[in-house]
């Protein structure tokens, strides 16, 4: 036991709460209100939240660098520590392209609670965001429920976000998933109950989801119903674009952030698109500007911690005895 100036201190050991156990707690059904509540008080001011850095690993000078990310975050409570590493290479060897760890801390004692595995948390919470926007968006701007979704992408992305927005999306008929990976899509399809199609057919449904991890845009505005809704969640980063100029410059563009979507979304930097409102005032109902029924409306998000210690904070919670506080 370490003693400084004679005062003996206990070691404050953090449990460590893997993959697996994360799993077993966390579900969409107590996610997604959670979620939508950070939104609403992100918006509102009452979440301390650095941007995130981030760090090249230098390893190549092509898609085989990844990058080190460091996402701390105070609300609440609680506080924070996300670490999060992208290499977009992983794919092919049959590894995660996201991986991450997050810490979770009281916040009036500093007192580390817990460590956990953050790649489930980064899936979910990733899904549940989009969720929560769609939820939201989708009466403001359809006359009526929409029918059909187009997924570009067959990752573990698409999957989750196919069962995010069924909790939120009763009306949802027909899903359409593309891939550059065509046996990609057609195992996807067969998991959902979906139709593997050719890209303009996804790109033509009602609601568009792109979750790619392109370089260059995939999605063209051409294919777009005038009206479509896309939610774009791919494409972070300077050097990364899933959506093309027409698409990007078209769209009335809702963000889970105003700076962390200017600041990090490669498609909407490239295309110098401009954030019409974030989705906490929308949520909330402080927002000014009115989502329009006759263009397109584009979600953009590019993750944030803040929805990093909510799942964290609920993972926590489940492992405590009944008894504990579960504020």
């Amino acid at each position: 036991m370490p003693e400084f100036d004679g005062l003996q201190c206990t070691l404050l050991l953090p449990m460590y709460i893997p993959e697996n156990e994360v799993r077993a707690v966390l579900t969409y059904e107590s996610l997604i209100p959670a979620i939508r509540q950070a939104l609403i008080d992100y918006s509102a001011g009452l979440v301390i939240q650095p941007a995130r850095t981030i760090l090249r690993a230098g390893i190549a000078a092509d898609h085989r660098d990844g990058w080190f990310g460091v996402m701390p975050v105070v609300h609440g409570d609680y506080m924070a520590l996300k670490s999060v590493t992208f290499y977009r290479s992983n794919a092919g060897l049959g590894l995660p392209t996201h991986m991450a760890l997050i810490e979770l801390l009281s916040r009036a004692t500093g007192e580390p609670l817990a460590v956990m595995d953050g790649r489930l948390i980064t899936e979910m919470r990733t899904a549940a965001v989009t969720a929560v926007g769609f939820a939201a968006l989708a009466p403001l701007h359809f006359a009526s429920p929409p029918r059909s979704l187009g997924i570009l992408g067959s990752g573990v992305q698409a999957n989750a976000h196919i069962q995010s927005l069924r909790q939120v999306w009763s009306e949802l008929e027909d899903v359409r998933i593309w891939s550059p990976t065509s046996t990609h899509a057609q195992r996807l399809a067969e998991t959902v109950g979906g139709r593997a199609v050719a890209i303009e057919e996804a790109a033509g449904a009602d609601v568009v989801l792109t979750v790619t991890v392109s370089v260059e845009p995939v999605l063209r505005g051409g294919w777009l119903l005038p009206n479509a809704m896309i939610l774009a969640v791919g494409a972070t980063g300077d050097g990364a674009r899933e959506i093309d100029d027409e698409t990007m410059l078209s769209s009335y563009i809702v963000a889970e952030s105003r700076s962390c979507v200017e600041r990090e979304s490669g498609d909407v930097r490239g295309s110098g698109a401009r954030v019409d409102v974030e989705i906490g005032e929308i949520l909330s109902g402080s927002g000014t500007a009115e989502v329009p029924m006759g263009k397109r409306v584009l979600f953009k998000t590019v993750g944030m911690a803040i929805e990093d210690l909510v799942a964290a904070r609920m993972v926590w919670h489940a492992r405590q005895p009944a008894s504990a506080d579960a504020a």
